[in-house]
């Protein structure tokens, strides 16, 4: 065993588990072993049980990409101020000023990416177990905690015609329908790609501030808008369509996600924020201190003396007196 399959062991054995686990209940219920379906059903139960595991990291990423986001005017100071200086002493200072400032938000340009970091691992577990399926059912052995019977069911349920591990790099297991691989697999891929491009393209089109986009971190988030679809989208001709589902479903997670994120906690400053700040006036609702980046003693002063009523003051008429 190699130094990789050694690492993914213990993420080959959690993510099998899960999947007979779940694959063991929907049987219980009446779904057929070796249906595709149920099987299907156990890889969307394994992307609801990490993302649900993954919520808090989820909230962390958030507060990290807000508070890169108000970072951007001050960044964009500090580099101004160490403009053309390369010495070494001058990028060390800026460097130190820079860690400081994310030190004082409490952010870091690596927390944005860490969510997908975690996934990962769980990613290539489920495509080492997923691609091993046909090979173990011809050997006679079981992947993880998947029984060599449950291995033989999986090699044999297909969906829409399509095995489930089947990939459109390296072709349709026996007994499968090979235009229904291709078809399912290019829809997926499609799926998937859209789905993630979606994602990007909401945050940066309605919950980043004027100074964040027109931030160097801006530029580069624009390329990964078109780099990673791309990337997945080439790379995903080599899952099985099992794999397909899982990344698929995880993709439509976040893009949900994102959008609850953006319509009830928006960036300050942002186009969502001030839609958000005009659904709450149209409602008559003071404003929220996440749309103005006040603490919420001062953002609640501020709604409250905005909904006051302004009356003016009358000034008292000087009474005319009587002569004597």
């Amino acid at each position: 065993m190699d130094f990789f399959e050694t690492i993914m062991f213990p993420f080959k054995w959690l993510v099998s588990i899960i999947m007979v686990g779940f694959h063991e209940g929907l049987t219980i219920i009446g779904l057929p072993a070796a249906n595709g379906w149920t099987w299907t059903l156990s890889i969307i139960g394994l992307v609801l049980v990490i993302r649900a595991a993954l919520i808090p990291v989820f909230v962390k990423q958030i507060k990290a990409q807000r508070g890169m986001q108000l970072l951007q005017p001050d960044l964009k100071k500090l580099q101004t101020k160490y403009k053309g200086k390369t010495d070494q002493l001058s990028r060390q200072a800026m460097a130190q000023e820079q860690m400081a400032m994310y030190k004082k938000h409490g952010t870091n340009p690596f927390s944005a990416c860490l969510p997908m970091l975690i996934q990962m691992p769980f990613f290539f577990a489920l495509f080492q177990v997923l691609s091993g399926i046909s090979t173990n059912a011809r050997e006679g052995e079981g992947v993880g905690a998947m029984s060599h019977e449950q291995v033989v069911q999986f090699d044999q349920s297909s969906i829409f015609g399509a095995p489930l591990s089947a990939t459109l790099l390296h072709g349709t297991p026996a007994g499968g329908n090979v235009t229904a691989t291709w078809i399912l697999s290019i829809v997926m891929i499609l799926a998937m790609t859209a789905s993630q491009f979606i994602t990007q393209k909401q945050i940066m089109a309605k919950n980043m501030s004027e100074e964040a986009m027109a931030s160097p971190f801006m530029r580069q988030q624009k390329m990964m808008l078109y780099i990673l679809p791309v990337v997945f989208g080439v790379g995903g001709i080599n899952f099985p369509i099992g794999v397909l589902i899982y990344w698929t479903t995880t993709n439509l997670w976040t893009m949900a996600q994102q959008f609850f994120v953006i319509r009830r906690m928006p960036t300050p400053g942002s186009p969502a924020a001030k839609a958000l700040a005009e659904r709450r006036a149209a409602k008559g609702l003071p404003a929220l201190s996440i749309l103005t980046g006040k603490k919420d003693e001062e953002a609640d002063a501020a709604a409250a003396a905005a909904l006051e009523p302004k009356i003016q003051r009358v000034q008292p008429q000087r009474k005319n007196r009587k002569k004597k």
